[in-house]
């Protein structure tokens, strides 16, 4: 289907300025740091504070979001940014909506980002603060099912962690938006969407060099697709967007899990850009597809009332 108006008015405002990958990766960061003020402050919530967790490489900084004394789970929410930027505050409006509507607590992971932390530094960071949730010594959070969620390069990450755990069943759920599952940049949506939209497949290319060498790309723990056994991982619910170079490996993701015996829900949200849930407080595709998301996600682990 064509652009949604308001993403094609975002794009207009967007000519001229330049892509994520053509200046530095500070650079980067400080440009999506100057579009939070855009998303508004988020709702209210009984507690958000800030916590350290341990890591094995250090403290691992986290945000824990509250939408009430006694929520029915958590989940450990992992940023995207192709693993170079995103920050907590870049995601606080969407986590805090997130937590509010699906009444779940939130654990937002602040991993450590690249080129500074390359692979498999953020890697373990999340891996880390997802064992601590689940093993129950993070103070005040309920002892509910656990679900690991993930944009972007943050999918990638949720998944790789699935994939690494001793325990897969102690993961009730896994919820990627868009994931970065692949460093195919031959697939079809790379050819029709790689230019002129908010991710270029440049700026795909600029995220894998500074996360890891190319060699290692085609690892399972990079490339998650490229997994020669994917059973036995928590069940999965995947979006992806019409309008986005990730588009095909996210599909081809969920077809590999569901051929491997997983519970998969996929779902395509059309006339939408890579990124586009962040931008819920703006438009109304956006703001539906996270009650949705956050009604999906109490169906799932079974704590859904009417």
């Amino acid at each position: 289907m064509p652009l949604h108006p308001f993403i094609a008015t975002l794009l207009e405002t967007l000519k001229g300025l330049p892509a994520l990958s053509h200046g530095s990766p500070d650079d980067a960061r400080a440009f999506i740091a100057a579009g939070r003020a855009r998303l508004g402050k988020g709702p209210d919530l009984p507690r958000v504070e800030d916590i350290n967790l341990p890591g094995r490489s250090g403290v691992i900084k986290a945000r824990v979001l509250m939408p009430c004394d006694a929520p029915d789970g958590v989940i450990v929410f992992i940023h995207g940014g192709g693993w170079v930027v995103g920050a907590l505050d870049d995601y606080d409006t969407y986590v805090r909506t997130l937590a509010q509507r699906s009444g779940l607590a939130v654990v937002a992971v602040d991993y450590r980002l690249a080129p500074e932390h390359p692979y498999p530094a953020g890697l373990e960071d999340c891996e880390d603060a997802l064992a601590a949730v689940i093993a129950g010594t993070v103070p005040g959070l309920p002892r509910g099912p656990v679900v690991v969620m993930g944009d972007s390069a943050g999918g990638n990450l949720a998944t790789v962690c699935c994939a690494r755990l001793p325990d897969r069943a102690s993961v009730a759920l896994q919820v990627l938006y868009y994931p970065v599952t692949d460093h195919d940049f031959t697939r079809r949506s790379y050819s029709q969407h790689g230019t002129g939209l908010p991710l270029t497949a440049a700026d795909m290319k600029w995220f894998f060099a500074h996360y890891a060498p190319p060699g290692r790309w085609p690892d399972p723990e990079i490339s998650p697709l490229r997994n020669a056994d994917l059973s036995g991982h928590p069940p999965a619910i995947i979006v992806t967007a019409e309008y986005d170079v990730l588009c095909d490996e996210g599909a081809a993701y969920a077809d590999r899990l569901a051929q491997a015996g997983v519970g998969v829900t996929h779902r395509q949200v059309d006339g939408v850009t890579h990124g586009f849930i962040r931008l819920h407080p703006l438009f109304e595709v956006a703001d539906a597809e996270l009650t949705e998301i956050a009604t999906d996600i109490r169906r799932k682990i079974g704590v859904f009332t009417d």
